[in-house]
């Protein structure tokens, strides 16, 4: 997993402000500060005085309720409550609805270098908004080489060696009407703890490199239709070359997986050689994991029916067996 950078209350402020409606009231100095955690609260019984469960890493919310709370204090009073949970980990502090905040809050604000920032939209809005966005920008990300595509709506991860043929399979599953998320490079999110998502860079999205040939831009080639900007990742192939002495699965039982970032995902290692038709069988290796989503597993339904049968032989043989014994037993 690639180190992430310090996220600083300006980056947020640069990528978002403009969508969360922010503007800087006060603390412009410290708009280097780092957002440690995605998440953002309001400070409800912490301006109370009651300071045991106070969060000083999230960025503070403070809405109708907690700037009239703060109006019907003695200045003093006020003074020591803002204090207390302006702590030195704060990243920032947003008042909703414009409204303006206490001289108070300004003042502590400018001399801590604070950011104090105002938003239009309401306290529960932002609070949604917000901690959408700084999950969404804390999510765990890899950069993984490989070729994604969406086969019948499945994800499907290309990975294996250089020159092994993954963007040329990928080619030949856009040319059948199947759509190009990312070539050579895809970078992988962790979403809501629990699917991968997979996206491309934007100097290189929609673009393929085949040998041979060069870049070439699948959106222009093949239309709109056969690419798109992400995907969730379903199913990881990779492709290698044809070994006679390597020992390939024939029936499918055994389900194998590969943990990317924390996530099992399923894994499928599909052999090359020349002869076989590699888009079909990868667009069959999609089809089945469909079908195993559903509910239904081939091998395991074949497994079944062979083991039914095997028994039912069994028994015919005992029985068998049994028959001829009591005709023994009679003859004597």
């Amino acid at each position: 997993m690639k180190r992430r950078r310090a996220y600083l209350v300006e980056t947020l402020y640069q990528r978002h402000g403009e969508r969360l409606g922010l503007e800087i009231v006060a603390g412009h100095s410290g708009m280097q500060r780092q957002i440690r955690v995605p998440e953002a609260h309001r400070p409800g019984l912490s301006l109370s005085g009651y300071l045991k469960a106070q969060a000083d890493k999230r960025i503070l919310i403070f809405g109708r309720v907690e700037i009239e709370y703060l109006r019907d204090l003695d200045p003093s009073v006020r003074v020591k409550r803002l204090k207390a949970i302006l702590a030195p980990l704060t990243p920032a502090v947003i008042v909703t609805r414009r409204y303006r905040p206490p001289k108070e809050l300004l003042s502590l604000c400018e001399v801590q270098s604070l950011p104090l920032l105002r938003a239009h939209m309401s306290t529960m809005n932002l609070l949604s908004k917000l901690t959408l966005l700084l999950t969404e920008e804390f999510a765990p990300t890899i950069n993984s080489h490989g070729t994604l595509v969406e086969v019948f709506g499945i994800g499907v991860l290309i990975q294996g060696d250089s020159s092994v043929g993954k963007s040329e399979a990928a080619l030949g599953l856009v040319e059948r009407g199947h759509r190009l998320i990312s070539d050579d490079i895809v970078k992988v999110r962790k979403r809501e703890a629990s699917y991968l998502e997979g996206s491309g860079a934007e100097l290189t999205r929609h673009h393929m490199e085949i040998r041979g040939i060069g870049i070439i831009n699948v959106a222009n080639l093949y239309g709109a239709v056969c690419v798109r900007d992400s995907k969730s990742i379903d199913i990881v192939v990779k492709l290698e070359t044809w070994d006679e002495d390597a020992f390939y699965d024939r029936v499918g039982l055994e389900e194998r997986y590969c943990d990317i970032l924390g996530i099992k995902v399923p894994f499928h290692v599909l052999p090359v050689k020349p002869g076989r038709d590699v888009v079909l069988l990868l667009e069959t290796i999609a089809l089945n994991q469909r079908l195993k989503a559903m509910g239904y597993n081939s091998a395991q339904e074949f497994n079944l029916k062979l083991n039914q049968i095997l028994m039912a032989n069994q028994r015919k043989v005992r029985r068998n067996r049994a028959e001829n014994d009591q005709e023994t037993d009679s003859e004597k």
